[in-house]
């Protein structure tokens, strides 16, 4: 047929048209001969192909719905394949019986992906750290080829790591077979992208040097953030050599305004790291031995268990409604063969004042199932939180000091410091019992909460 030469409805009549003022013919073995020896052949010959044009439309529309439908189910629809995946013949066909593919983890190239976002999370690795730790460890793709840090950060940024299938906007449900890392971890791995794309994000964006607290440390007088600064040791005369780099945290607002800060200019990192460690190790000591469910308010269980004996006791008083209009309307049966004492009007307002009352009853009704709701989402999210803090207390001892810097980037909203090594430390979680500042002197032990600054 003539769509067949093209569907373009601002193109294809013009082509056509064209090659008959050639000499050439155009003919179609359903439709015959196209000619333009009127005006209606011209106007037809325009209508065939914008009605084609508009089915091309439909089509495209049918086709991309049912990929859709097709990644929402978790199949695979074609296109490139992941880092990580491959593809295989599971038996699976379509309905021209011609064998489809699907997608499985492949191995080998998964334990890569995990190595890559275990080290962008919890060692602090970026992008081009990574590219160059990879190489240097020999690690590439099956033909040979190493990883740039765009495929980094692409592996990074892809959410189907967490065993999602997606083909354009449309994606399935999690699929546990395809799962390489846990949403968690990717979601964990998007916060920490975003937080060093800010200016001055809690996020490290250099995990070198044995400073702890880089980035999370502030002047406890003036709030100014204090930057790490490093000054050789002094020269031995002996034999020329310098002694240790002396890593002191500075005020730049003090020194640029020493009238406006009344806190000391700097302040020592082999000092006042060690305080912070010793209350961070003290903390995570706590955790370790602190129960999940101490963790998660019984107050809350019962509180989920209040408002489902309220949704008991309204749901029975509905029901005792709902059977008292019935009465009323068999009633009115009565009243119209004469055999009720009552009237219309009585039994029309009680069943009314019913009515009214089952209204008001089913708005506490959902006012209740909303409350459980809430509840038991932020129960669940206790739980991840939980889950989350244990992870960061197993890890803190065995981790490198790289480890260490992240983990307290995340633990940590910011370390205080006052004269003579006074410190408060705000915690960033929304944990009950670390829901505070903590006091430490300057021999590093702590005095215990002076503030609650974390909302719970």
């Amino acid at each position: 047929m003539f769509d067949r030469l093209g569907r373009k409805d601002d193109e294809t009549p013009f082509v056509v048209k064209w090659f008959a003022e050639q000499g050439i013919e155009v003919w179609s073995v359903m439709e015959g001969q196209q000619r333009f020896e009127t005006h209606v052949d011209d106007l037809m010959n325009y209508i065939r192909y914008w009605q084609a044009s508009g089915e091309s439309l439909k089509t495209s529309i049918r086709t991309k719905t049912r990929l859709g439908q097709l990644t929402q189910e978790g199949y695979y629809t074609g296109g490139s394949v992941p880092f990580g995946y491959k593809i295989v013949d599971k038996g699976r066909v379509n309905k021209r019986n011609k064998p489809v593919f699907d997608v499985a983890v492949n191995e080998d190239e998964a334990a890569i992906v995990r190595l890559i976002f275990k080290k962008y999370v919890y060692e602090g690795y970026g992008s081009y750290k990574l590219c160059h730790w990879l190489h240097e460890h020999n690690i590439t793709h099956a033909d040979g080829k190493g990883f740039p840090n765009t495929s980094i950060q692409h592996i990074i940024q892809n959410v189907a790591y967490t065993g999602v299938v997606k083909n354009g906007e449309a994606r399935s449900e999690i699929i546990p077979e395809l799962q390489i890392v846990t949403p968690e971890v990717y979601e964990e791995a998007q916060r920490i992208r975003k937080e060093r794309l800010r200016p001055h994000g809690a996020v490290p964006l250099n995990c070198k040097g044995t400073a702890l607290l880089t980035g999370i440390i502030f002047c406890g007088h003036c709030g100014n953030r204090l930057t790490l600064t490093t000054s050789g040791g002094r020269k031995h005369t002996d034999n020329g050599t310098r002694g240790p780099a002396r890593v002191r945290y500075e005020c730049h607002y003090k020194k640029r305004h020493p009238g406006d800060c009344d806190g000391q200019t700097g302040y020592g990192q082999v000092k006042l790291d060690p305080i912070v460690d010793k209350y961070v190790r003290m903390k995570f000591g706590q955790i370790r031995t602190t129960p999940k469910e101490s963790f998660i308010s019984e107050q809350r269980a019962e509180e989920i268990r209040m408002c489902q004996e309220t949704i008991l006791r309204i749901n029975k008083t509905i029901n005792t409604k709902q059977a008292e209009i019935a009465d009323y309307k068999a009633e009115i049966i009565k009243i119209i063969r004469g055999e009720s004492q009552l009237t219309a009007e009585l039994v029309n307002e009680m069943i009314a004042q019913a009515e009214d009352t089952i209204q008001k009853e089913q708005d506490r009704l959902y006012g209740e199932q909303a409350k459980i709701y809430e509840l038991e989402t932020a129960a669940k999210a206790l739980e991840q939180e939980y889950a989350k803090i244990k992870s960061w207390a197993d890890m803190y001892d065995q981790s490198s000091i790289a480890g260490k810097k992240m983990i307290l980037a995340q633990f940590i909203k910011g370390v205080y410091v006052h004269r003579n090594y006074e410190i408060d430390i705000e915690l960033n979680v929304s944990f009950a019992q670390l829901k505070s500042y903590a006091r430490a002197g300057s021999s590093g032990g702590c005095n215990g909460p002076v503030a609650d600054v974390v909302d719970f």
